[in-house]
């Protein structure tokens, strides 16, 4: 079983709730959410706001408190192979309320289909809230080229 070793990015005015579903074999080595260079996260989400990309863990967590982004997981543990998502079993979720309880958050995304699924059968009774599904940015979405991803992604500005 693993724990999730990132704590969430988030403050009172956050806005914008992002969950992933757990971190990459890559992100928790550098202990920072998509922290593998493949993963398109942090490209998207520069592009969205017109922006350079954010590159150390300190530019990216300013980054998501400037544009007032909360940054999560699904996920508290679970046992997973590698990064695979559809290895996933055993899941215990986040509790999303030391975020929603805090911050005036008015939507909640979700980082592809493994999250949204998850959020689904896990947090989406106790928050009462629907979730957002986003293409992921992951390297594994290869249907999807850095624009496309760009364009969906732009909905979070709105």
């Amino acid at each position: 079983m693993l724990c999730h070793p990132i704590d969430p990015v988030y403050h009172k005015d956050s806005r914008i709730l992002i969950l992933g579903s757990f971190p990459s074999v890559k992100s928790r080595e550098v202990r920072f959410f998509y922290g593998h260079p493949q993963n398109r996260f942090w490209r998207v989400l520069a592009a969205v706001w017109e922006s350079p990309v954010p590159e150390t863990t300190e530019e990216r967590r300013a980054f998501l408190l400037t544009h007032r982004v909360a940054l999560w997981d699904v996920i508290a543990s679970c046992e997973i192979t590698g990064s695979a998502d559809s290895s996933i079993k055993e899941v215990v979720p986040n509790d999303l309320s030391r975020i929603l309880d805090c911050a005036k958050i008015e939507r909640i995304y979700v980082n592809g289909k493994t999250a949204e699924r998850f959020y689904r059968r896990y947090l989406r009774k106790s928050t009462g809230r629907e979730a957002i599904c986003l293409p992921s940015t992951s390297p594994a979405n290869a249907a999807w080229s850095l624009q496309q991803l760009v364009e969906a992604w732009r909905e979070i500005r709105d």
